[in-house]
């Protein structure tokens, strides 16, 4: 009996410790800061040395995303500062433009240099947090600066996953082209700098993302205009991602003098990127970034006569029109090689004798037939023998040691956005294109569009090489403006070849596109990315169809809602064969998706793009809401199955595979399950009954 009861004891002890322990580890939660700030979604903690560490908060729960950090720090030639003694805080109620919302301000000392702290959290925007950071050199030498950064965190892995720990939205240029959306692996690490990654390719949206499969993180910028910083991801370990803003800058900072870094900030989300995207948009929209309006033509079907190439000639193009016209598309691009060369934009004399009444007459042809017409065109672009730069060779965008920057693709050089007379040029163009011409669309094409280098030109007098960098998103907006006055509701295509777009530049065009993707995923994730950023109204155009999987993958741009097209050519017309040649068996199948297209009109629908995860969500899912219907696109290589039909109301909808005719029968919402066994895609119609 008595060493029945002494195990009880003991047993109770043990109880009693494991307890306290772990309230103490759950009060450790709230105690180890010395300031925090928080809302509904999102707490931010400081700990004395002015480290701090970011917590979700959704449903109840607190999720630490991962340990304290040093995460505003400065970098110096002899010394780094990472530590500040914390020294005040000041808790304060503010509004401004983007509302109402509580504001911490903080101080602390490292040294010679004093830190300032702002962080604010907006009742509307209430999973974000924004931060302004200032230093002063308080001591009394000069203090050689080479970097700061901001919102440098760690995000901790889940303790069990039987998939990748993590996926991220990688958003720098890269002349490689890669994946927008990727799993991190264990060494993973890209820099996402925001300037010139090669000598033609660079800019991008001022975000990355990394997320789990139960929260995710978000870090970048808000300032109204590009500004060369990195947004480097990496995955140091199995168990950890890093995340920060950085900026290199070289400069002597005196004593008594002080700096302020941009606006960054923090932002916390459940499920993939997708949220993070429409929370920047709606903060942004705040500091004007309104998207354009796009005419409702711009949702019609585009074919692209590039399947010709450079060398086409215009009667293969009345050739091919017919056929074009019978199988239902309405827009007709005329691609490169219409023009003398790169620069001028002169008319070729080979296929254009008579100069601008062949053009005319080939628009004129083009609205006979009943189409639209767009002519594509790289803006910024000029050879070296274009009498644009005989006759004034100061257009040029400079680098440092005097040289023009070559633009690869086109054996061009870059002419500077911030140089007046190149805007006027360019307008004049617009309104040859668009009124002498008589076209109704233009497609602006090039990688080098999305950012342009710093210019050293003299004859400039910039008051900063970086003009031309922060010009670029005004120049776009006055060839848009140009465009909408020579004739309202003109189409702007914008494709950045590859690139990832410069947030900036999106109020200035009216249609985006997949911009030249190297898989379906691409067509897919660079549809969610774009919808996410510029919302609905502007049209997604999944680009030609023959860039996609099996060059015929017409589900992946319709399931995202996207705009379809294609560069097919008829074979009669040409001398070498290949993947674009409209073929008795493609034009059928052809037939049939731009028949769907037309009936479904899913590129008006809504996108909702918070009902899935991309990375975790298997299989890969994508939903469009449209007259009170749910269309479902499901895609992998080989699916057998429960799939999920999520974001449903609470009442019964019968389920038809709108391609292949097959009924699942009736299901019931918010979120039924179907038995399913495709390979590639599945695409479904869910009508309320």
């Amino acid at each position: 009996m008595t060493k029945v009861l002494s195990s009880m004891v003991i047993f109770a002890v043990l109880f009693a410790v494991v307890r306290s322990t772990a309230r103490a580890d759950q009060t450790a939660t709230h105690s180890v800061h010395s300031a925090y700030i928080e809302s509904s979604s999102l707490r931010i903690e400081f700990d004395r040395n002015m480290r701090s560490r970011v917590i979700a908060r959704f449903n109840g729960n607190e999720v630490p995303i991962g340990a304290f950090s040093a995460s505003e720090t400065v970098k110096g030639s002899e010394r780094s500062w990472y530590n500040f003694a914390l020294a005040s805080q000041t808790p304060e109620r503010i509004t401004d433009i983007y509302g109402a919302g509580e504001r911490l301000s903080l101080t602390g000392t490292s040294g010679g240099l004093r830190k300032n702290v702002s962080i604010t959290i907006y009742d509307n925007f209430p999973n974000l947090a924004v931060f302004d950071v200032s230093y002063t050199n308080v001591g009394k030498s000069p203090l050689k600066i080479l970097e700061w950064s901001n919102n440098r965190y760690t995000i901790d892995a889940q303790r069990v996953s039987s998939q990748a720990p993590f996926w991220s939205f990688q958003s720098g240029s890269y002349e490689r082209r890669p994946n927008w959306l990727v799993p991190l692996h264990t060494g993973f690490s890209q820099q996402n700098y925001l300037g010139m990654n090669a000598s033609d390719y660079g800019g991008g949206t001022p975000i990355v993302d990394v997320w789990r499969k139960d929260v995710g993180m978000a870090v970048g910028h808000v300032e109204p205009r590009p500004v060369l910083i990195s947004l480097p991801v990496s995955m140091p370990t199995a168990r950890q991602a890093q995340v920060s803003v950085q900026y290199l800058h070289n400069w002597s900072m005196q004593p008594g003098e002080s700096f302020h870094t941009f606006r960054t900030f923090v932002a916390v989300h459940k499920g993939d990127y997708f949220e993070t995207l429409l929370t920047y948009r709606r903060f942004m929209l705040k500091q004007g970034f309104q998207m354009a309006k796009a005419p409702d033509s711009a949702f019609g079907a585009i074919w692209c006569a590039w399947g010709y190439g450079r060398h086409f000639k215009p009667q293969q193009v009345y050739d091919t029109l017919p056929t074009v016209k019978s199988m239902g598309f309405t827009w007709v691009t005329l691609d490169d090689g219409w023009q003398n060369n790169y620069g001028d934009w002169q008319l070729d004399p080979k296929k254009f004798p008579h100069s601008d009444a062949d053009m005319r007459a080939m628009v004129d042809r083009i609205h006979r037939e009943g189409f639209k017409a767009q002519l594509w065109w790289s803006p910024l672009s000029a050879v070296p023998e274009s009498k644009l730069l005989q006759d004034e060779p100061e257009l040029a965008l400079e680098n440092r040691d005097g040289s023009r920057r070559k633009i690869s693709w086109w054996n061009s050089y870059y002419l500077c956005p911030a140089n007046s007379r190149v805007v006027e040029y360019h307008k004049e163009l617009v309104r040859k294109i668009l009124v002498d011409w008589g076209f109704d669309g233009l497609k602006l094409d090039g990688q080098h569009m999305n950012g342009v280098p710093a210019c050293y030109n003299p004859a400039h007098h910039h008051k900063s090489p970086e003009d031309s960098v922060e010009a670029l998103p005004e120049f776009f907006r006055e060839i848009y403006d140009a465009a909408q006055k020579a004739k309202p509701g003109a189409l702007v295509e914008f494709c950045p070849c590859g690139t990832a777009y410069s947030f900036f530049t999106m109020p200035h065009f009216n249609m985006s596109v997949a911009s030249d993707p190297e898989s379906s995923f691409q067509v897919r994730s660079k549809g969610k990315t774009i919808k996410g950023l510029m919302g609905d109204d502007v049209p997604y155009f999944g680009d030609h169809v023959e860039l996609s999987d099996n060059h015929d993958d017409f589900a992946s741009t319709l399931g995202i809602g996207g705009v379809v097209g294609t560069q097919f050519v008829l074979p009669s017309l040409v001398e070498k064969h290949g993947r674009f040649d409209l073929t008795p068996d493609r034009e059928k199948l052809f037939q049939k998706w731009l028949e769907l297209y037309q009936e479904k009109g899913l590129s008006h629908g809504q996108y909702l793009g918070t009902l899935y995860d991309i990375g975790f969500d298997l299989p890969e899912t994508h939903v469009i809401r449209k007259d009170k219907k749910m269309y479902y696109a499901f895609f992998a290589a080989n699916w057998k199955g429960d799939v999920e039909l999520r974001g449903l109301d609470d009442r019964a909808y019968h389920v038809v595979d709108y391609v292949d005719g097959k009924d699942f029968g009736v299901v019931r919402g918010p979120v039924a399950h179907l038995s399913a066994h495709f390979s590639k895609h599945l695409l479904l119609e869910a009508t309320p009954q």
